[in-house]
């Protein structure tokens, strides 16, 4: 699987206010103070012997648009803020063959601190279906993956359900982020007619932009799907196209080797 190399690595939070330029959505989120949105950021450190700069508000920079936007927090994701709520979303259109990762992925949830809580879903007819709901108890999250049923469903899209997640998503002040295992390919935009490389399905726009309102950051990997579009190296190109613009709009990392299935899932 592609690598970073990230010798150190922290997350941390900050509150921007949009000066009555905040959606709707967002407003909604953080009721207690309109007009404010939460966003979550991790500062990387690149190199070697190197140790993580202060970073202060004052250091932060914040613009929409071409308008500054006024910051008015920024604290480390530690202590009672480190609340995370991790959801790990599974494509049911995966070939059965991913099945030998998932002890992999089970070992993954398992491994995250107590504080995390970790739901499982998998993502058919443009929905998702959850087989686990937030818990704590990652032993019984890890239990909940399950084989793909190697069937898209109708309306076969990863950002229509990764979108039906986030409107499910129960409120709460932890942060948000999914693992999202696909081959990114959106079949019910899928025309009949060839669409050439580097088409990127308008619902990738719309997740991204959903994720923003919500502060969910979505990481992807890729895995292979069923069918004639799942073997064909153009919608392969364009599913990994789309999911590593979904991931890095929304702070994530998106993984893939190649056009084949990783071997492992392992860090």
């Amino acid at each position: 699987m592609r690598k970073n190399y990230l010798i150190q690595k922290m997350s941390m939070l900050w509150t921007v206010l949009f000066l009555g330029l905040l959606p709707a959505q967002a407003q909604e989120k953080q009721s207690a103070n309109p007009g404010q949105v939460q966003m979550t950021v991790t500062l990387r450190l690149l190199g070697d012997n190197k140790r993580m700069p202060e970073v202060s508000r004052d250091d932060v920079t914040v613009k929409q648009g071409s308008t500054r936007l006024q910051v008015t927090g920024w604290a480390p994701a530690t202590g009672d803020r480190a609340g995370l709520d991790l959801f790990v979303l599974m494509d049911d259109a995966s070939d059965p063959v991913l099945g030998s990762q998932l002890d992999d992925l089970r070992s993954f949830i398992n491994a995250q601190p107590s504080i995390t809580s970790v739901g499982v879903g998998y993502m058919r007819n443009g929905t998702v279906q959850i087989t686990q709901n937030f818990t704590t108890d990652h032993n019984q999250a890890a239990k909940a993956l399950r084989l793909p049923i190697a069937s898209t469903g109708a309306y076969g899209s990863p950002y229509l359900s990764v979108m039906d997640l986030m409107k499910r998503w129960p409120a709460g002040s932890n942060r948000r982020e999914v693992v999202m295992v696909t081959d990114g390919i959106d079949r019910f935009r899928r025309e009949p007619h060839y669409q050439g490389f580097g088409y990127i399905s308008p619902d990738v726009d719309s997740a991204s932009r959903m994720a923003q309102r919500t502060g969910t950051i979505i990481h992807t990997i890729f895995a292979r799907g069923v069918g004639r579009w799942g073997s064909n190296f153009w919608e392969i190109t364009n599913g990994q196209n789309n999911i590593a613009k979904l991931s890095d709009e929304t702070g994530g990392e998106s993984y893939f080797l190649g056009t084949q299935n990783p071997v492992s899932f392992r860090p």
